[in-house]
């Protein structure tokens, strides 16, 4: 019996060492929760401006697909990791950027991202990963970009750390046979790996879909085309009433070419903010996912070179968005009669769309049997964006930078009907902040005496 006695000491040892340990994981859920609740009341008090920096964008993100489900699942090892308020990617931040990348067989990006995960660690910072992880995923991906010796340096400085590591060894052996039978075939010297850090532009982005990408991306980060005097001379600002409509002729509107062939001028103070807010308001609950014509169904269908949202708004809607159609009429002397609803988009952080034209080059088009192709673009900007957002032509280099209550306009076809290459367009990604836009494509029926045939093709 006595040794029932310390049985049941022992069992009430456990019970306290329980108790502790369930305090103890109490007290790391009420940290979380102090953190998170700090964090959303910043948030909350401007969302928008909160959401606008694509950092808080993404740890919202991953708290929500990751550690509220490891919150439930209670292993919180460190109740504090991922609430932070400050806009800065972590080690496992930049790890897990590359390992997306990685799991896409995107390994130019890969290896960037997996590089600033390994520099900021080598730095000091703390971190969930460890750096054998971030060596392996690294090595690997340097050598699908062709670089062996540099892989072969980073393999071995894996093996260094862990010599046990499972694939290490045999990944080193595989890429020094390789080494060594290229040199042989080429009858080439060894070259050690350059001792720089891995950065942009140490590798050259493999080429994809888009011909114009390098073009496209440097336009889109403001390294387009820079206007010579000669072309400059060439844009006027000048103030506009339509061809003399009657609602123009005592307030003109403000127009300011931004390019001239093909001709895209930009109109100021178009919208007022009242009407940019109504606007949004009446667009927000019918937002969603924006599509795109399959080239070779002709099916509308979502894609990964279109991310934003849209809503279709009619002039029915609300008389603000019949007052919207009635002054882009005036303004460009074209009937809006046969054009499309006003369609109004959102791009949030990384919102784009890349190059594209907006007419139709599907002959068979059913949708052009009624109403024609897209004449001309108007193109309204509801928001300033603080980086990223251009609109950009890169057939010819111009950037076009959003500013709100301003529009562009721009035709899509010739006189003749062809349509206009040189306005394939795209969308640039949205880097900080919430870009609003609302556009009216116009078609060809109807304006047949608003914008007569002209003697050839290219008129």
């Amino acid at each position: 019996m006595t040794d029932l006695l310390y049985t049941e000491k022992e069992l009430v040892q456990s019970l306290r060492d329980y108790i502790k340990a369930e305090e103890s994981k109490l007290a790391a859920v009420k940290s979380w929760a102090n953190k998170l609740d700090a964090l959303t009341r910043v948030s909350t008090s401007d969302p928008e401006g909160y959401l606008a920096h694509p950092v808080n964008a993404y740890k919202l993100m991953k708290r929500l697909n990751t550690e509220w489900s490891e919150l439930e699942s209670l292993v919180l090892q460190n109740p504090s990791d991922g609430v932070h308020s400050n806009a800065v990617l972590t080690v496992d931040d930049c790890f897990d950027m590359g390992k997306t990348a990685y799991n896409d067989a995107d390994y130019y990006h890969a290896v960037l991202w997996f590089q600033q995960a390994l520099k900021q660690l080598d730095d000091g910072e703390e971190a969930a990963v460890s750096k054998a992880d971030i060596l392996d995923y690294l090595s690997y991906s340097v050598y699908q970009m062709g670089d062996l010796p540099r892989a072969i340096e980073l393999t071995r400085r894996l093996v260094a750390i862990d010599p046990n590591h499972q694939r290490a060894g045999g990944n080193l052996r595989y890429f020094e046979q390789l080494l060594m039978k290229q040199l042989k075939e080429s009858n080439q010297d060894y070259q050690p790996p350059s001792e720089e850090p891995i950065q942009l532009g140490t590798y050259t982005r493999p080429k994809d879909h888009l011909p114009e990408r390098e073009t496209y991306e440097a336009l889109c980060r403001g390294e387009g085309l820079q206007l010579t005097e000669a072309r400059r001379s060439r844009l006027f600002c000048r103030y506009h009433d339509g061809k003399r409509s009657p609602r123009l002729l005592l307030k003109p509107i403000k127009e300011e070419d931004e390019w001239d062939s093909p001709h895209i001028v930009r109109y100021l103070n178009i919208l007022s903010d009242q009407e940019i807010e109504k606007i949004k308001e009446l667009a927000k609950p019918r937002l969603a996912r924006a599509t795109v014509r399959d080239p070779k169904t002709g099916v509308l269908t979502t894609a990964p070179y279109r991310v934003s949202k849209s809503a279709w708004l009619e002039g029915e809607d609300d008389p603000v968005i019949d007052r919207v159609n009635q002054r882009i009429q005036d303004i460009t002397g074209l009937t809006v009669e046969t054009a499309e609803l006003l369609q109004v988009a959102n791009y949030g952080v990384g919102g784009q769309y890349e190059p594209h034209f907006d007419f139709s080059r599907r002959p068979f088009d059913s949708n052009l049997k009624v109403d024609g192709n897209r004449l001309a673009t108007f193109l309204n900007y509801m928001s300033d964006v603080e980086a990223g957002g251009a609109t950009v032509f890169p057939d010819f280099g111009a950037s076009i930078w959003p500013r709100k209550g301003t529009a562009v306009f721009w035709y899509n076809l010739f006189r003749s009907g062809e349509g206009d290459y040189r306005t394939r367009h795209a969308a640039c990604p949205v880097l900080v902040g919430s870009k609003w836009v609302s556009n009216k494509w116009i078609h060809e029926r109807g304006q047949e005496f608003r914008r007569p045939c002209g003697l050839t093709e290219v008129d």
